[in-house]
């Protein structure tokens, strides 16, 4: 899959293509309809696949301050959409001159000029331009007079933990910001996932017979509700069982926040430096103060027992 960054990155004799547009942050089930019906499209008419997307946020730029927490960041949204079968991704640097684009302006600068767009699939709520002025109607009357097609899929709608809602980015960051990242998991279609670069932090973990990789998270990453939960840690290319803590560590009254994974059964790891991946599989209990280490050593056994299980549950049944 080819990967650009700006309109000036595209190859200059790129031709016809099928195009989709939108931040797609966590590639949940609702935007894999849209990508995937955009691949089956493009391969329809013989044409490559294109998404386009941004960096950073839109809102972050129209509303400085008001950068909504990420599912994932780019290189993991383009692995996704590459397992879609997409040719293309188009990162578009979102500034506030292009955010003052037209719709028209918009459509003519990238859909026309830059990836000769033969059809453009989008979801019924897309908007575009300034001040998101263009919605999908206005983008198919465009198309009369640039040669393109518009088709909306219909997003389904999610089951018990969207309550009914049609899925979204919005809904599942916020199952995720209350800790139900089973609910979060339904609407992704997969764990929800946190990464970064393990870093040394108070080393208690290790002293406690649990040694745990510290990960100090990306920018804006969505991070579950504080608490206990099992699932992966992913590390050199190594996906292994882990009790998860996300919080403030009461027990020994810290103060910052921190996501600390503690690779099940596993012996002398030496993890610091490398940028891992953590997958949230069950929340297993909240954050608690503990009234003496021996409680909090019983605890802790009990939790990496519940992981064990839940993990190895969810792996044969994969």
């Amino acid at each position: 899959m080819q990967r650009w960054r700006g309109l000036e990155d595209i190859p200059q004799d790129w031709g016809r293509s099928v195009v989709t547009i939108g931040s797609y942050d966590g590639v949940h089930r609702g935007h894999q309809l849209i990508i995937g019906r955009a691949v089956e499209r493009a391969r329809e008419l013989g044409v490559p696949s294109v998404v386009v997307t941004f960096d950073p946020h839109p809102s972050e730029v129209v509303r400085p301050g008001s950068h909504p927490p990420l599912l994932a960041p780019h290189h993991r949204r383009a692995e996704l959409m590459a397992e879609l079968g997409v040719d293309a991704v188009l990162i578009l640097p979102f500034t506030a001159e292009f955010s003052k684009l037209s719709p028209a302006d918009f459509t003519v600068k990238v859909l026309v000029d830059k990836l000769h767009a033969r059809a453009v699939i989008e979801g019924p709520n897309f908007r575009f331009g300034h001040r998101a002025a263009g919605n999908v109607a206005y983008l198919a009357e465009l198309g009369v007079t640039y040669d393109y097609e518009v088709e909306v899929v219909d997003l389904y709608v999610s089951g018990e933990a969207g309550g009914g809602e049609p899925f979204s980015s919005t809904l599942t960051r916020r199952l995720v910001a209350e800790g139900d990242i089973e609910g979060a998991a339904e609407i992704l279609g997969r764990p929800h996932r946190v990464e970064g670069v393990v870093v040394r932090g108070a080393q208690r973990g290790r002293e406690l017979g649990y040694p745990t990789a510290n990960v100090e998270t990306l920018p804006h990453t969505a991070i579950p509700a504080d608490g206990v939960y099992a699932g992966w840690l992913t590390a050199a290319g190594e996906r292994m069982p882990a009790a998860i803590s996300v919080g403030t560590n009461p027990q020994f009254d810290g103060t910052e926040r921190t996501v600390e994974a503690y690779a099940i059964d596993r012996v002398g790891l030496d993890l610091y430096g490398l940028h891992v991946a953590v997958d949230f599989l069950a929340y297993v209990r909240g954050q608690k103060k503990f009234d003496s280490i021996e409680a909090l050593l019983a605890a802790i056994a009990d939790d990496v027992k519940q992981c064990r299980t839940l993990t190895a549950e969810y792996d044969a049944e994969a």
